[in-house]
């Protein structure tokens, strides 16, 4: 079965739009037109590719189709390129998931080092660590920074370190609940920051000292790595805070560790589609190189 280029083009830029309408304006036809083109994808493929949603959205079987046509792109891209006729091609875009933290850290210097290399472009999709490889295993993402060590089917993947997370406070809030210790009771009545409800590193932490205590704390739901610490050097609560971004307060004493020794460290890998391109590759060691400050070893 042959698939129209054209068509398959139409449809990556309405799920990646949103709409059929800014799909039209990328690429410069009517949004007629581009009705038409994934029309007739969906009669040749004999299913529904595209929910007619707001925003629309890639049914399962269009994501399939998706994920082919950025892959496609990619590949036409670093063709071209090749053959010395990179300023006739269009801009490459390579969507990848990377967790919160990374990106609020160490992932924009991959970026930084990406962008002095290749011509191509970053879609970055934010997601917790341990569900970015969903976004890579459904075809949404090209690559993705991820918890999980054992590659998606499809899939290279390389180790990057591990995150420290430092489970602290301020020396304020230490002092109202932890003065006793930290353990099963003042752990049960001390306000906690929990990033979202994917976010069960705290409810872990507590968990191991509490063992089978009920855990059920005051919870302050904060969805932003640099509000954590803001909502830590606050007093508002405890939480699992990435070192990188506390470094410098546990140095002066602003911020200080619940207990000796409070701190997990979260095993990070990249993995990514096997495609053979060079801006894919070029993406690689990038994201290799800037991984290099995180915690190595056990």
């Amino acid at each position: 079965m042959k698939i129209d280029h054209g068509n398959l083009k139409a449809l990556a830029a309405v799920v990646r739009e949103g709409s059929f309408e800014r799909a039209a304006a990328v690429l410069n036809v009517t949004p007629s037109a581009v009705s038409q083109r994934v029309k007739a994808l969906e009669e040749r493929m004999g299913r529904l590719l595209v929910r007619r949603t707001v925003p629309a959205a890639a049914t399962e079987d269009g994501q399939v189709l998706v994920h082919l046509a950025e892959q496609t792109a990619l590949l036409e891209h670093d063709a071209l390129n090749r053959l010395g006729l990179g300023d006739e091609a269009e801009g490459a875009c390579i969507s990848v998931a990377v967790n919160h933290d990374s990106l609020e850290t160490w992932f924009m210097k991959a970026a930084q080092l990406f962008s002095s290399r290749a011509s191509a472009t970053l879609e970055m999709y934010s997601e917790d660590q341990d569900h970015t490889d969903t976004l890579l295993r459904n075809g949404a993402v090209l690559g993705a920074v991820t918890s999980r060590s054992e590659p998606v089917q499809g899939c290279r993947a390389y180790s990057l370190g591990r995150m420290r997370y430092v489970a602290c406070c301020s020396p304020d809030f230490h002092a109202r609940y932890f003065n006793g210790g930290v353990n099963a009771r003042t752990l049960a009545v001390a306000p906690v920051l929990v990033f979202s409800r994917k976010d069960a590193m705290q409810a872990n932490f507590a968990r191991r000292i509490m063992r089978n205590a009920p855990w059920k704390p005051p919870v302050w739901w904060v969805p932003s790595s640099r509000a954590f610490v803001q909502a830590t050097l606050g007093g508002i609560g405890w939480t699992m805070n990435p070192l990188p971004l506390v470094q410098e307060y546990l140095d002066s004493g602003r911020v200080v560790l619940l207990r000796s020794r409070a701190w997990e460290d979260v095993p990070l890998y990249w993995q990514h589609w096997r495609v053979n391109s060079a801006a894919m590759d070029q993406l690689t060691e990038a994201v290799l190189e800037a991984a290099k400050g995180l915690v190595k070893g056990r």
